[in-house]
């Protein structure tokens, strides 16, 4: 049997270390094409490039005699560019399963919307529910332990090939940044409710012009909450939340059909 096809990007660009941490996982695995922007995209949801070309670069090719089969671009796109191109373009049919990341930094609550990462896994499982996942390290540092991914994300990684997901569904998986001994487990969870309270520093520049940089914190509203990815990974836990594309709120859809009567 032929080994399974994986489509692997990222937002944080081709040159970083999650992103070729990820790569080694998924090589025992299967044939493994990567398909990743030029430079970092992060916070850029689930945008695309429309007004300027996008262009292709290869960096690498399989190996004559089968022992490497990555074949990897590097992209002057989006994560969700990434995905378009590589599914549409460059693959003869669809891939078995869609990878993003490992992300430089949490991508836990709220900040699923914003993230480059988990657009990119969703941009896959909108085309006929292709299993995707996306993955995040709670560490920023360029030069972060990627270690415990590798051993615990293997795993998930195996049990999506083997069992698949429903239609339209990818997974937001965040690990904590611990050592694997102190890392006690995986929590399959929902999504916390919380908030970024943001402002705009104002500086100047060298040649006295004035301008703003985005600062802000994050607020988790239900602290005390335990079935949440906050809760998990603030208490050792790799959290796995399902993420799904339809954002109607059902609930405030009967209200408005009841109370409104328009």
């Amino acid at each position: 049997m032929q080994k399974p096809l994986i489509l692997i990007t990222n937002d944080d660009g081709i040159r970083a270390k999650g992103l070729h941490a990820l790569i080694e996982i998924a090589k025992p695995m299967g044939r493994v094409l990567v398909v990743a922007p030029e430079e970092g995209h992060s916070g850029e949801s689930h945008a695309i490039t429309t007004k300027i070309p996008l262009r292709l670069r290869k960096l690498q090719e399989p190996d004559s005699d089968g022992s490497d089969e990555v074949t990897m671009y590097a992209c002057n796109g989006t994560p969700v560019d990434c995905v378009k191109l590589g599914m549409t373009h460059l693959l003869g049919s669809l891939p078995d399963l869609v990878l993003s990341g490992v992300n430089h930094g949490s991508n836990s609550s709220i900040s699923v919307i914003y993230s480059g990462t988990m657009a990119a896994a969703q941009e896959a499982a909108l085309n006929n529910g292709t299993p995707a996942i996306g993955l995040s390290l709670t560490d920023y540092s360029p030069d972060a332990d990627f270690s415990p991914v590798q051993a615990i994300g293997s795993e998930l990684i195996g049990k999506a090939l083997k069992f698949g997901l429903s239609n339209e569904i990818c997974l937001n998986v965040n690990f904590p940044a611990l050592p694997l001994s102190e890392i006690k487990g995986v929590k399959f969870c929902r999504q916390a409710n919380g908030t970024w309270i943001e402002g705009y520093e104002q500086r100047t520049d060298p040649y006295g012009d004035k301008y703003f940089w985005l600062s802000g914190r994050y607020v988790n509203n239900e602290p005390d909450a335990t079935d949440t990815d906050e809760w998990a990974l603030s208490n050792g836990y790799v959290s796995v939340v399902p993420v799904q594309p339809d954002m109607t709120c059902y609930k405030e859809l009967e209200r408005l059909k009841q109370e409104w009567k328009v």
